[in-house]
């Protein structure tokens, strides 16, 4: 077997090849046009492990035609950032001949190694693809983040995996070699998580393991006897970060606070970004205890910013006390269910009309139409109430809010059905 890694050996080198994207990457997208024109914006890709980032900003590189340098933002400062600057410009690469800089992990460069970025950017001497598996609206200095255009990268399909692993047993010249039959990829697809670069290389594992090197059908079954017995080499390039986190919230959905705290425990002694972790729990008090306990969301984000202003590692006591409150808080989704079910309601029934009486009118015409008329001022009421109607009319009625167990949100249902009647009766 090649000491070069399967996914490595099969990354792809043109726009023809790439598999994915396609939501920004279609024949009439900006970005492909953008490419295929040669005039590129600074760039950010934000998205989970292995979807392709790294390997499309070297694509384009490629297409456009400009020298690429790449940094991780783990093993990099602001000498390398300026030494890669100083090199384009001495070598006169400027305007539509700039070159490109990749930063891998742009999420981890501070503030002021992000600042290092912004003279070069803003003059045209360098044109920045960053990648993240962050937030960029919170990982990413707004001054660098208004010169860039963020683009979303998704996980990969089922069928694009399908794809990927078909194409790599017909064309990698090692695995063609073999007489390889892709028997079932359920294992395989579940292990991956979408992620292209996790799934090519368990595949070549189990290939490279086979008691039969040279005719080899591939179940789920041999899937997960030979990545069970390989767990640890499976996980030496990181990927474990995004199964300890996904143990850690889990942890806490389930009110198993010495659970949560182990978690934590491995996410600190990995060196996990605080930041990450109290994100994460921000996003943990909204989404599994929500309404039945909001203090939990305002335990969360001043645990963020104490995190902030306090640093490492005092700020690891902070986390942990956030730890047990919310693994200990009672739980409730019913926001979070209420939000999802809205937006696939609305993605079914499109753009419905704003009912007249709610609709602003700032005009005289708009309110010859008959704008805002009708509507009754809620403080006028009784108990600063007046029944009347805020749906569309096609989903009049529809009720996205439903209680769980939890006390608080009962209570929530029922000021609802007080003030409502029947109207939102579940």
């Amino acid at each position: 077997m090649s000491k070069i890694p399967l996914a490595e050996r099969m990354r792809p080198t043109s726009l023809a090849d790439y598999i994915g994207q396609s939501h920004i990457l279609g024949k009439e997208s900006g970005l492909r046009r953008a490419i295929e024109s040669g005039h590129i914006p600074s760039m950010i890709f934000w998205g989970p492990p292995g979807v392709g980032k790294t390997t499309l900003a070297k694509i384009i590189s490629t297409t456009v035609n400009r020298p690429f340098h790449a940094l991780s933002a783990i093993n990099s400062g602001v000498k390398d950032i300026r030494e890669i600057i100083q090199k384009v410009e001495k070598s006169g690469l400027f305007g539509g001949d700039n070159a490109i800089l990749f930063i891998d992990e742009i999420h981890r460069f501070s503030k002021s190694q992000q600042d290092s970025l912004l003279g070069a950017v803003e003059k045209g001497t360098i044109t920045l693809i960053g990648a993240t598996t962050e937030n960029p609206s919170f990982e990413v200095i707004s001054a660098l983040l208004s010169r860039a255009q963020v683009y979303v990268l998704k996980s990969h399909s089922s069928d694009e995996l399908i794809q990927l692993m078909d194409r790599a047993i017909k064309n990698d010249t090692i695995l063609k070699q073999k007489n390889i039959t892709l028997k079932e990829t359920h294992a395989l697809l579940k292990i991956s998580g979408g992620d292209a670069r996790k799934l090519l290389n368990a595949l070549e594992m189990v290939i490279e393991q086979s008691a039969n090197n040279n005719q080899i059908v591939v179940t789920d079954e041999l899937v997960t006897t030979t990545i069970q017995a390989n767990i640890a080499n499976y996980d030496k390039d990181g990927e474990q970060h995004y199964d300890i986190i996904s143990a850690f919230i889990k942890s806490i959905r389930g009110s198993d606070p010495n659970a949560a705290i182990y978690w934590l425990a491995r996410m600190i002694e990995g060196g996990e970004d605080p930041k990450f972790i109290a994100r994460r729990l921000i996003i943990s008090a909204v989404e599994d205890i929500g309404l039945a306990n909001p203090n939990a969301l305002i335990m969360a984000n001043n645990a963020f910013q104490a995190v902030n202003i306090i640093g490492w590692p005092e700020g690891r006591l902070v986390l942990s006390q956030c730890v047990i409150y919310l693994a200990t808080s009672p739980k409730g989704n019913g926001s979070y269910m209420a939000i999802n079910q809205a937006q696939e309601l609305v993605k079914k029934s499109g753009n419905l009309s704003v009912p007249l009486p709610l609709r602003n009118a700032p005009t005289q015409l708009m309110k010859d139409l008959g704008y805002g008329k009708d509507y009754q001022y809620s403080h006028n009421g009784a108990n600063n109430f007046i029944e009347q109607e805020f749906m569309p009319e096609e989903i009049k009625g529809t009720v996205f809010f439903q209680s769980g167990s939890s006390t608080r949100e009962k209570d929530i249902d029922k000021t609802i059905e007080n003030l409502w009647g029947n109207k939102y009766k579940q």
